[in-house]
């Protein structure tokens, strides 16, 4: 299978050069993740519809791209998306889809614009891992979320080598932070032979 840039999607750097990958890669991003099966986004979809509830609760999609979980989401039922990415060319994508009640550009290490509460899910799909977003980012996920919100999220099997990953879930979980309410591991990208683990977990 051709990769493109996906040979250059796991490799470390900073937020200005990933928001320089993601923005050069938007045209093509699409094409190329469906030729190598990027199944996470339907498997996030299915999992977090399992524990929703009412799909008309508003959802955010953290780290959008270009749409491809906006668009899992609103298969599965979901009606009130709104998106949020640093990639301004990924975002146009997405706003070509017409999915996302909103968009917005928003910048690396600064708080999510809403208020905790706002929404009944957060959605991560495909964003925590080696040449994305930092495990950092997580605490600030979690604080975006109210009592009972959900946040359903993914780690690659190059994320899932690096221990601090889980960690920071475990992390959560034992200090009763969270709830674990679905976790397994399954395809990622397998026309590279890449899978993922997808996580749903409840704030407390």
């Amino acid at each position: 299978m051709s990769k493109g840039f996906l040979d250059k999607a796991y490799q470390a750097r900073d937020a200005a050069g990933t928001r320089k990958l993601y923005d050069d890669w938007a045209a093509s991003y699409d094409a190329e993740v469906a030729e190598n099966g990027y199944a996470t986004p339907g498997r996030c979809a299915d999992a977090l519809a399992a524990h929703l509830g009412d799909p008309a609760r508003p959802v955010l999609d953290f780290g959008c791209g270009t749409g491809l979980s906006g668009l899992a989401l609103r298969s599965r039922g979901m009606t009130v998306i709104d998106g949020v990415d640093l990639s301004a060319d990924m975002l146009r994508q997405a706003e070509a889809k017409g999915i996302y009640r909103t968009l917005r550009q928003i910048e690396a290490g600064v708080p999510l614009p809403h208020d905790r509460g706002d929404y009944a899910a957060i959605s991560a799909i495909g964003v925590i891992g080696a040449g994305a977003a930092p495990i950092t980012i997580f605490d600030g996920l979690m604080d975006g979320l109210g009592a009972g919100g959900l946040l359903v999220f993914s780690f690659n099997d190059h994320a899932l080598e690096e221990p601090e990953n889980e960690a920071k879930v475990q992390d959560y979980l034992d200090r009763g932070a969270a709830r674990l309410l679905f976790k397994e591991h399954g395809d990622h990208l397998p026309g590279i032979g890449l899978g993922s683990n997808v996580y749903v977990i409840a704030k407390t």
